[in-house]
Formats: C-alpha cells, sequence, structure tokens
C-alpha cells in the first residue's frame, strides 16, 4: 500500500544568483522518518498555485519553519524591522492553502512559521518581536553557537490537561522544548484551541478545534533530530496515522 502523501510548501531562496525554491532537509526527513509519509514539496507559485489539484493528491500538509516572517501587513500592522526578510510568495501560497485543507479535511500539522502561517490564515494576530514585549522573554536562539546547542531542550511548556497534544504525549503535563523564534503569537485566532504555554504565557502550541481531521501546531522544532526525541516522535507519529486513515478514507 503507498504511503499517505505530505504536501510541504517550499520557501523562496537564492542558490548562488539563481532564484530558487527549497524546504531544509531536516522537515522532509522528520515527515519519512517520524511520520512514515511520503513528502512532496510544493514550490510557492502564490496565484499560480492550483490549490484544488494539490489537496485530490494530499493526505496530509506540513507546514514548516523558516528563516523569513509572515509579512505584518497580512494582519493589519506595518513592518517594525525591514531588515529582517519576508517570503511573500510563500505567504500567497500557504494562506489560501491552509483554509483550503481545513476545508477539505487534510491532516495539517504546522512548525514556527507554519504555526505563526495558520494564525494568520485564520484571522490571528503577531508579536513580531517577542522579546521587546513586556513580561515575556526573549525566545531567539544564540546564531552563534552550533545548531546543536541552538536546537538543545531550552525551556518546558505547560500542556493544556485532556488537550490534543498531552493526549498524543501520553498524558504528559509538560515538556522541555527548543526555542528559536522571534515572532510569536498575539491575539489568537478564532477557533484555535491553547495546547501548551511557556512559563512566560507565550502560546507554544495550539488545535483547531472543530477541524475535520488532525491540526495541530507547535512553535517549537520537532523536526530537529526526529528520530532522537520520543515527544517529536509521537507528535510526527500521531500526524503520519492521521494521514493514513484520510489515505484509507472512503470516497
Amino acid at each position: 500500500m503507498r504511503r499517505p502523501i505530505v504536501l510541504v510548501p517550499a520557501c523562496s531562496q537564492k542558490t548562488g544568483s539563481h532564484p530558487s525554491y527549497a524546504a531544509q532537509n531536516k522537515y522532509v526527513d522528520a515527515v519519512a522518518v517520524g511520520a512514515r509519509c511520503q513528502p512532496l514539496l510544493v514550490p510557492p507559485l502564490g496565484d499560480n498555485t492550483d490549490i484544488e489539484s494539490l489537496l485530490a493528491l494530499a493526505d496530509g500538509i506540513m507546514l514548516t519553519g523558516a528563516a523569513s516572517n509572515v509579512q505584518a501587513c497580512l494582519y493589519g500592522q506595518e513592518t517594525l524591522d525591514p531588515s529582517l526578510p519576508e517570503d511573500p510568495a510563500r505567504d500567497a501560497t500557504t494562506l489560501p492553502l491552509i483554509r483550503a485543507a481545513l476545508q477539505h479535511g487534510i491532516p495539517l500539522l504546522a512548525i514556527c512559521r507554519g504555526f505563526q502561517e495558520v494564525n494568520v490564515a485564520l484571522g490571528g494576530t503577531l508579536h513580531q518581536a517577542v522579546h521587546t514585549v513586556p513580561g515575556f522573554f526573549d525566545h531567539r536562539e544564540d546564531k552563534a553557537q552550533s545548531l546543536e546547542q541552538q536546537y538543545a531542550a531550552a525551556h518546558r511548556v505547560q500542556l493544556e490537561k485532556g488537550g490534543l497534544l498531552a493526549h498524543i504525549l501520553d498524558g504528559a503535563s509538560e515538556i522541555q522544548v527548543n526555542s528559536l523564534h522571534g515572532q510569536g503569537l498575539d491575539r489568537l485566532a478564532p477557533g484555535l484551541h491553547v495546547e501548551a504555554r511557556s512559563d512566560d504565557g507565550l502560546v507554544e502550541a495550539y488545535s483547531i478545534a472543530g477541524a475535520a481531521a488532525f491540526a495541530l501546531a507547535v512553535q517549537w522544532h520537532p523536526e530537529w533530530r526526529v528520530e532522537e526525541n520520543h515527544d517529536s516522535m509521537r507528535l510526527f507519529s500521531a500526524f503520519g496515522l492521521a494521514c493514513r486513515v484520510h489515505r484509507d478514507r472512503i470516497p
């Protein structure tokens, strides 16, 4: 039986002098190894994306993290720091894809930028610089450190009792997570249910209330060396199971 197909929207970048579309290996590998699904990269073509054709193929969608930020104009704000990278082509692709996927009942897992994209796509807003907001910690990584240090556990998140994430993680009340983000959730979009918060109160995970299929988003990076982290493997396994259920549905 074929593996479920999981769409992985790519980012815009340059390879040398050439514009390119790409996704980091760790995300693609986590879909293949952690979820045991077949990843399929989707170029960020914006209005030239045939969303219905993609969703006809898809058994799941995973939204990755990225160096770029969601454009502030998409949630009604002006950009505070124009030096930070944006990816308008990705925004123009993922936001309508998210809304269509939820309408079609396709399983969705969103990570970091993807976590922020879903909130914006459904009408929420972001803090553009969490570390400048009174009461919140600095959730950014130290880029002078090695990748191993950057992706090491940085703080705990407390899980909502009885929530989807707590269920996936065998009833855990808290877990340790890495932290590599400058932006974060401000106003939660309608229909999103908080699944975890950091000790400063920042939302670190949410599910989508009333979704027809698995729909979960996390701010941290469970894809990093997924096989070495039991919590990450449980998360990707649950997503993979949902994708298999979608694959096997009766038309």
